[in-house]
């Protein structure tokens, strides 16, 4: 699998080998709006917890390419997670167009976004030892009242 240069503000700790993680994002619905990662670690339980994320990187979506690299530095080897959303309007605000997705790809309901319900930290642990650890992560966006990724037509 080939890889795009790292984009964001700490780029240059993945072309370093520091340790970080290579967040490798795909399934994009357009190349519009903001993408937003957030690295969590501590206790699994919390991951996802609203201000519970280490990191917290904003970057406008790049107009080419069928994936964006994102290098988020861990400040030592461990267990984290990863979410991503897709703002594809822009608007700083949650909304119905916007896409989203995990480490680990867990399979998310609109139910389970609307009662709060995470998945298991199994699902969506990551472990970094020292470098660069690559963490795929694929969008999904509603569709007819569920997520799924954009189907390639």
């Amino acid at each position: 699998m080939a890889y795009a240069a790292p984009v964001g503000p700490f780029a240059a700790a993945c072309s370093a080998g520091d340790t970080a993680m290579l967040v490798h994002v795909t399934g994009f619905k357009a190349r519009t709006g903001i993408l937003r990662v957030q690295s969590y670690g501590g206790d699994p339980d919390h991951y996802f917890d609203k201000g519970s994320y280490l990191k917290r990187i904003d970057i406008r979506v790049p107009q080419a390419g069928a994936a964006v690299d994102i290098c988020v530095p861990v400040s030592a080897p461990g267990r984290y997670a990863v979410s991503v959303r897709h703002d594809l309007n822009g608007s700083g605000k949650t909304d119905r167009s916007d896409g989203g997705g995990m480490s680990g790809n867990p399979h998310v309901s609109l139910f389970d976004l609307m009662f709060k319900r995470k998945p298991s930290p199994d699902q969506v642990a990551v472990e970094v030892t020292h470098g660069v650890r690559v963490v795929p992560v694929t969008l999904n966006y509603l569709s007819g009242g569920s997520f799924g990724p954009v189907s390639e037509s």
